[in-house]
């Protein structure tokens, strides 16, 4: 006999505490229905079920079993609702929340060509870099960039990325260039307000793991305001690659303490539930899985389009 099928019937007699409605939910007979709870008996060994002529009752085996049956049946259902999703058609309109520095710099490319592949979705997107609680606003997805995902929340991680403590030359020629970790607190260090370390800056270096206090005459939740007020010489800033790899690569920013490593970030997709995910939200995630995933293994900053 066929063990899924058993299964299936044997959590079905549980769940209706009957092989009379079991047999009648899922269409074959009575017998057939004790058949295959039977053949489960002998092949575990134990008996599931203590029948009498008025109910059924689990056996602490049968308990056992029942939960493990449970938790396969509902794995093998979402993996099975997934295979129709992936033949299904995209379509409808995605709502999401991206990080504005990030989202402006590197997704938007990546949206043009994704509703270029599936014309029948739409993009409804919501820029900032405040979490914003996706089921109270009703998004399907949300693009994430820190140490780690929310607790509660299904992440998928989609690229990496390192913070970079920098600063325009004319600051560090007129300043000074720190040598050291501990001479970052001598700076004026302008600070990205939703950063999850705050106003401690962690590195690890050859003579092991620092963390310093830092603070200064500028604070903002916004990346790009503080990328130019650092570009025009207005202190040092720990901001993620994908923000200022290309001013360091021209020049006009300068990467300090690079024996130092801060900590590495991640850029996630968040979704409330991988349970029936829709074509449109598995479609988008996994485009970016490709393009993201390309450019980081490639050297790029991990925003930068596939080309080709």
């Amino acid at each position: 006999m066929d063990t899924l099928k058993s299964m299936r019937v044997f959590a079905t007699v549980v769940a209706t505490g009957s092989f009379a409605a079991a047999a009648a939910r899922l269409d074959i007979s009575r017998a057939m229905a004790s058949k295959y709870v039977l053949y489960l008996e002998e092949r575990l060994g134990t008996r599931l079920l203590q029948r009498t002529t008025r109910k059924l009752g689990l056996t602490d085996s049968g308990t056992a079993y029942y939960e493990r049956c449970a938790q396969i049946l509902e794995e093998i259902e979402e993996a099975e609702s997934g295979a129709v999703n992936l033949s299904a058609t995209p379509r409808g309109i995605l709502r999401l929340t991206m990080p504005v520095s990030f989202s402006v710099r590197h997704i938007g490319p990546l949206i043009t060509r994704y509703l270029e592949k599936f014309p029948e979705v739409q993009i409804d997107a919501v820029l900032s870099d405040r979490r914003i609680d996706l089921i109270e606003e009703g998004l399907d997805l949300a693009l994430r960039v820190g140490p780690s995902p929310d607790p509660g929340l299904i992440a998928r991680r989609l690229a990496a990325d390192r913070l970079v403590i920098c600063a325009a030359p004319a600051y560090l020629d007129r300043c000074g260039r720190p040598t050291r970790p501990q001479d970052l607190a001598a700076h004026n260090c302008v600070l990205y307000s939703y950063s999850a370390a705050g106003s401690e800056w962690k590195m690890t270096g050859p003579d092991g793991e620092h963390s310093v206090k830092v603070g200064g005459n500028m604070r903002a939740n916004n990346g790009d305001l503080l990328n130019q007020v650092v570009l025009s010489g207005g202190g040092l800033m720990c901001q993620p690659e994908f923000l200022v790899g290309e001013d360091l690569r021209a020049g006009r920013l300068e990467e300090v303490l690079k024996e130092y490593r801060c900590e590495s970030l991640g850029i996630y997709a968040v979704f409330p539930s991988r349970k029936h995910l829709p074509a449109k939200t598995r479609t988008f995630v996994d485009f970016l899985v490709e393009h993201l995933a390309y450019s980081h293994a490639a050297g790029q900053n991990p925003g930068v389009p596939r080309r080709g």
